[in-house]
């Protein structure tokens, strides 16, 4: 009964927080129902293709689409790619060459990230591997340091890497107009130099994407915002069009670019539905953290953002203490999972990671982030990640049990 009444307090307190991020989702619905007319949307873009998937009109709109509503000349969104990883890794290996250096201005990339990079975690097939200098430069204070980014870019600085979203660091998530800070600040000194976002976390969370604010090139997953919960697969890569194509030329091959790719019946459909639904969806997702906040801060635990924070991404973190803390809530979580609600989770050693991770995720989609999930390496503070949530009734209901599981 405690959690209960805690619970209806914390709803009645926090539906004023709702109203800057309704005014949002209102703001980037017309944005995608606008770009959806514009691009003449109809039924059989749908159809999908097969084979080479040469001239198919709906993969090609698509892309489209998601270039108008970012701000962008060109977008590459494909069922191909298997992670925003994945996505990540083939704009830097299409854009980066030999000698080139990548610099990482927001501190350590997350974890997967890392292994792609190969400087700190050795690994096969690795950016350095392949002869790309590395560089990063810490956070100070938890924000970007401007005057360290200066001094540390040179002339063989191609690409600035910014991480909009935490990851497992314990920091904030910048927001668009900090973003757009760190490439005033590129572009003063370094003019050709490439500002690259792992936009993950963030679509449709503010009106503005990094691109809007001087972002030359931004990845992202599927089944993360833009998805809506409904994309089974996927990433995009958007910005200028010859670092798109670069990563095209990547993904496929030399020659073939963007023009192949079979979209393969029902996947595009649910492609195109799914982006017209993210930005409410994403509003679910943020209505979720911002509860989350509340109810575990009352509880005394450390939250971060608080609930009265500015938000530029879905995740919200709460410092569990324990490790035992840490795996009964992310089980609470799959407890109350529309799938797999029966199988209980425990951490494991997983692909990317240095720490076993404890992943909770009874999603309809494998792995999909934008459903309602929580994970966190097995490490202090015993971190969890809260992220998603289709609705945000679904989600008051597998957090307030959470709760219980946790105060006894």
């Amino acid at each position: 009964m405690r959690i209960d009444k805690l619970s209806k307090e914390i709803l009645e307190k926090i539906s004023e927080k709702f109203e800057l991020h309704q005014e949002v989702s209102f703001y980037n619905t017309k944005k995608v129902v606008d770009a959806f007319r514009a691009h003449r949307v109809s039924e059989y873009y749908f159809s999908g293709s097969s084979g080479y998937g040469y001239a198919d009109q709906g993969r090609d709109s698509l892309g489209d689409i998601y270039a108008e509503i970012f701000g962008v000349e060109k977008a590459l969104v494909r069922s191909q790619f298997v992670s925003g990883t994945h996505a990540l890794s083939t704009a830097l290996f299409g854009v980066l060459r030999p000698g080139d250096e990548l610099l990482a201005v927001t501190g350590a990339p997350y974890d997967t990230l890392q292994t792609v990079i190969g400087a700190t975690r050795k690994q096969a097939g690795s950016l350095t591997e392949h002869g790309i200098l590395y560089k990063e430069v810490a956070l100070k204070d938890g924000v970007p340091d401007l005057a360290a980014i200066k001094q540390a870019m040179n002339s063989k600085t191609k690409i600035v890497h910014i991480q909009r979203s935490r990851g497992y660091a314990d920091r904030k998530t910048l927001s668009v107009e900090e973003i757009g800070a760190i490439c005033a600040i590129v572009k003063r000194y370094r003019k050709n130099c490439i500002c690259f976002v792992d936009n993950c976390y963030g679509e449709f969370t503010e009106k503005t994407e990094p691109t809007q604010v001087g972002a030359d090139l931004i990845a992202g997953s599927l089944i993360k915002n833009p998805g809506g919960g409904l994309a089974p697969s996927g990433a995009y890569i958007a910005g200028r069009s010859e670092l798109v194509d670069m990563a095209a030329r990547h993904l496929t091959a030399p020659g073939l670019g963007d023009q192949m790719g079979a979209t393969l019946g029902i996947i595009h459909r649910l492609m195109y539905q799914g982006l017209f639904l993210a930005p409410h969806v994403t509003l679910q997702a943020i209505k979720s953290a911002i509860y989350a906040a509340g109810l575990f801060e009352k509880l005394g635990y450390k939250v971060s953002p608080c609930v009265n924070d500015f938000r530029s991404d879905i995740i919200q973190c709460i410092a569990l203490d324990t490790p035992e803390t840490l795996q009964a809530f992310c089980q609470a979580i799959q407890r109350n999972s529309p799938v797999d609600g029966h199988v209980m989770p425990i951490p494991g050693q997983m692909p990317g990671y240095n720490d076993p991770v404890i992943m909770a995720a009874g999603t309809f989609v494998q792995g999909a982030s934008i459903e309602l999930s929580a994970d966190g390496p097995m490490r202090e503070p015993y971190n969890v990640y809260l992220q998603g949530g289709l609705t945000f009734e679904h989600s008051v209901l597998a957090l307030s049990s959470a709760a219980r599981d946790i105060i006894g």
